[in-house]
């Protein structure tokens, strides 16, 4: 027995049983099957995930120790000096570390298992720098102390639940407009990508500039973040990401080659562990130092000592700016996490174009809104969908069998987290310039003919990367697209019909009266006295019309009273 012939047989085997019919997968019989879904096409994709996304065990730590925790700093001018200090914000980024691993673990893994989505959740990158920068401030100089921070980040998980189960988060994604909806993915892909060329959680090839707003990097000195013209692309990190990380990925990909993300992602980290090489992610400086004392361990397990229910119940005294704090999360949090989940379910495939809803959206935005609770308690910023998912997607992940691998591989590295927090940026982020480049096929989609829909379409795919950020992306997507189309209504209405764009008719139709409702399903079939409301109207048909049968041609034998084998298809 070959390979391969063993690889199809356990996929065909895991479908049928009870695993491959709860996560959809092809050939499992699910009246909703996931076509080109395999098991172990799904673990593949999980760890593409992974990979694209461990950065953020160590980045998150970086940026969110930073602030202090609920260590005291003596004065000011003695934080960076004072030796006692400093240990015990080595100690935070230690914890945040562990928290980071092992919230991205359980919320992933729940997301794959229980709203069967392909979506990697973890502490989100720009929410936890507004949480470190601003609201807590360096070396906690901010509007309020960590402790009230995490206080603020626990209650708006709570209130997000409150949303989701009246349904608001699930009717804002499907009352977009088509076109804002469409533009989504496109500005997350040019945002992802703007990441992975950045030095943050990227390969360098962009910076920030005095006389432009950006510009080309690649500077010969690592250190240095503003180079100058003759030191632009001398980075040696940056042309092995390039060549060992993009064109090898990409190459591995345009000849359909399995695990080319991950391949190229462990290429290059591999190249860049050894010390005495120009590309070393260990450079011999007092960082790189301990970077790489904390890599040899491999093993170890630290516990979580001063993040761990950090939260000061008591505000009195802060009250307007644990408000201000509270309001910012609640507004920018809802948006980019609504808008990410939206864009990778319709990446994914699981959209249904009739109501304009993905499939386990009401579980989905319950298990990220109970993990934005859960990793406050372990002192984490504010949790959220990663549009780094996009990279298991693009790997075959179909079903929560990807995340549930992803979410397995983050638990793994609460162990090995000396491993994981050691792939460097630019083994990343060529991976996810190529990410952005497959979610960029939508744009064909848009409605570019008519302006009051190409217009705030173009502003939310370039806001998002200009102001790296994806909810101020849609906020002007959304309010261009009011004050355009509902200037045009008023206009209409006040000429009596008469003042009308002259191409009003090749608009995409919107209206606030979605398919469905406002109410989530489960609601309506709860209030229905529907002891399973859980289950959806269409499958609770099937599953009374033909009992055990689901697939297609299994139905139609039912009805001709034969039997059938289900359709087995092999993966690619």
């Amino acid at each position: 027995m070959g390979v391969n012939t063993w690889i199809h047989d356990t996929n065909l085997r895991i479908a049928r049983s009870p695993v491959g019919r709860w996560f959809r997968l092809e050939n499992s019989g699910h009246p909703r099957e996931r076509k080109g879904s395999f098991f172990f096409t799904e673990l593949r994709a999980g760890l593409a995930t992974f990979f694209a996304m461990a950065y953020i065990i160590s980045v998150n730590s970086t940026i969110t120790s930073a602030t202090g925790g609920t260590c005291v700093c003596p004065t000011d001018d003695l934080c960076n000096n004072d030796p006692e200090y400093l240990m015990c914000v080595q100690e935070i980024k230690r914890d945040i570390v562990t928290a980071t691993a092992a919230i991205a673990a359980l919320s992933t893994f729940c997301m794959g298992l229980f709203a069967n989505l392909p979506i990697a959740l973890a502490p989100g990158m720009g929410l936890n720098a507004y949480f470190a920068y601003t609201v807590v401030g360096l070396h906690g100089g901010g509007l309020v102390p960590y402790s009230v921070a995490l206080t603020a980040v626990f209650v708006e998980g709570w209130v997000f639940l409150g949303l989701t189960l009246i349904g608001m988060r699930q009717w804002l994604a499907r009352a977009l407009p088509a076109s804002i909806k469409l533009a989504t993915g496109v500005g997350i892909g040019l945002y992802l990508a703007l990441i992975g060329l950045t030095y943050s959680a990227g390969i360098g090839l962009v910076q920030g500039a005095t006389d432009t707003p950006i510009e080309l990097a690649g500077c010969s000195d690592p250190g240095d973040k503003l180079c100058t013209s003759s030191t632009k692309m001398r980075s040696p990190t940056m042309w092995v990401g390039i060549f060992c990380g993009g064109i090898f990925t990409a190459m591995l990909m345009m000849y359909r080659v399995k695990g080319a993300v991950i391949a190229g992602i462990l290429l290059v980290s591999i190249i860049s562990w050894p010390r005495n090489t120009p590309v070393t992610y260990f450079p011999y400086t007092d960082l790189g130092t301990s970077g790489f004392d904390f890599f040899k361990k491999v093993v170890t397990f630290h516990p979580i000592k001063h993040t761990l229910l950090a939260q000061k119940w008591n505000i009195s005294g802060h009250g307007s700016q644990f408000g201000l704090a509270f309001i910012t999360f609640l507004y920018v949090d809802i948006l980019d996490t609504t808008g990410t989940m939206y864009s990778m379910a319709r990446f994914a495939g699981t959209i249904d174009e009739k109501t304009q809803d993905f499939e386990g959206s009401a579980i989905a935005y319950m298990v990220d809104a109970i993990s934005i609770s859960i990793g406050a308690l372990l002192g984490s910023p504010p949790v959220t969908a990663f549009v780094e998912s996009g990279a298991g997607i693009s790997e075959g992940g179909k079903t929560g069998l990807t995340s549930c691998m992803t979410g397995i591989a983050f638990f793994i590295s609460v162990f090995f987290a000396p491993i994981f927090a050691s792939i460097p940026p630019w083994a990343t982020g060529c991976t996810l310039v190529i990410v952005g480049a497959l979610m960029a096929k939508a744009a064909a989609d848009i409605n570019w003919r008519y302006y009051g829909d190409a217009i705030p379409a173009f502003l939310t795919i370039a806001i998002m990367p200009f102001t790296y950020s994806i909810a101020y992306g849609l906020i002007a997507g959304i309010l261009s697209y009011i004050v355009l189309n509902g200037g045009a209504w008023i206009i209409e209405k006040a000429s009596g019909g008469r003042i009308v764009p002259p191409n009003k008719d090749e608009s995409d139709p919107w209206s606030w009266k979605v398919p469905g409702g406002f109410l989530p399903p489960w609601v309506k079939r709860a209030a229905g006295g529907k002891k399973d409301f859980w289950r959806p109207d269409e499958e609770r048909a099937m599953s009374e019309e033909y009992g055990s049968f689901g697939s297609s041609q299994e139905r139609v034998a039912a009805e001709k009273g034969q039997t059938a084998e289900p359709i087995v298809t092999k993966p690619l």
